[in-house]
């Protein structure tokens, strides 16, 4: 502040320094490489960046077309900067992004349970790798009232490994009935086995957590960042090599009993 005023006495009028650099820095791409890339974009659609980046390639090694010298040299994340520019945008024009989709399945919202227990918040945690071998998931459910808790594991996320675990945690592990069921929007849980057992069981309220409301489902995220590595984490290297191999063994004694 004091080198402008002194600056304002000398002179009487304040320096701009914003303008641009005397010596800039010699551009990459120029704008004829923006407009040929967007000229390339037009007819493709807006490929993805890899893709279109291959096609740079190919144009300029295999075709011989000296426009794509520099292009084909292009990096998938400088792509998407060019094509921010607006000489991109004057040429290509608007462009219709992804539209998301919304599923049926599930209600988002945060249950009410009123003071009456059943109301059961369930979250997955992912032990972590060792040496290349997959660790253990952890299932961890929550009652939202008594914070009556059940944790179960299986090898993996998906729903052979998961429904028989939830529908046994649902039907026996909890000393009352289940009356609502709550989880985040992962896949492993917003589908249509899951949403099938639910109704088996007679559970009524499906909900999942909404959108940037972070405490949809804080008291079952709370338990894992606090009861589950006070007890697995001393058993971690158990938990990943021993207890895989007794849940393959529990399940091949398992089949060979329904088949006989």
């Amino acid at each position: 502040m004091t080198r402008l005023i002194g600056q304002f006495r000398e002179t009487g009028k304040i320096r701009d320094h914003r303008g641009p650099p005397a010596k800039p820095f010699a551009q990459r791409y120029t704008p004829t490489d923006v407009r040929l890339l967007a000229e390339t974009d037009a007819p493709h659609r807006t490929l993805s960046g890899p893709t279109l980046g291959k096609l740079c390639e190919r144009a300029y090694e295999t075709f011989g077309d000296i426009g794509y010298q520099r292009l084909k040299k292009l990096s998938n994340g400088h792509l998407y900067n060019l094509r921010k520019s607006q000489t991109h945008r004057r040429i290509r024009g608007n462009v219709d992004k992804t539209r998301p989709g919304k599923i049926a399945m599930g209600e988002g919202r945060k249950p009410p349970p009123e003071g009456r227990p059943g109301f059961v918040r369930v979250d997955s945690v992912h032990q972590g790798d060792l040496d290349g071998i997959k660790g253990l998931h952890h299932i961890n459910l929550v009652d939202e009232i008594t914070q009556f808790q059940f944790i179960g594991s299986v090898e993996r996320i998906s729903g052979n490994f998961l429904l028989p675990v939830l529908e046994e945690a649902l039907l026996e592990a909890f000393p009352f009935v289940v009356r609502g069921f709550h989880s985040d929007n992962g896949s492993e849980y917003i589908n249509k086995r899951l949403a099938g057992l639910l109704g088996k069981l007679h559970i009524r309220e499906f909900t999942k957590s909404r959108a940037r409301r972070i405490n949809d489902n804080a008291r079952v995220e709370s338990k894992n960042g606090s009861v589950l590595p006070k007890h697995l984490e001393t058993v971690k290297v158990f938990l990943t090599f021993k207890v895989k191999n007794i849940i393959r063994e529990f399940k091949s004694q398992v089949q060979q009993l329904d088949r006989c």
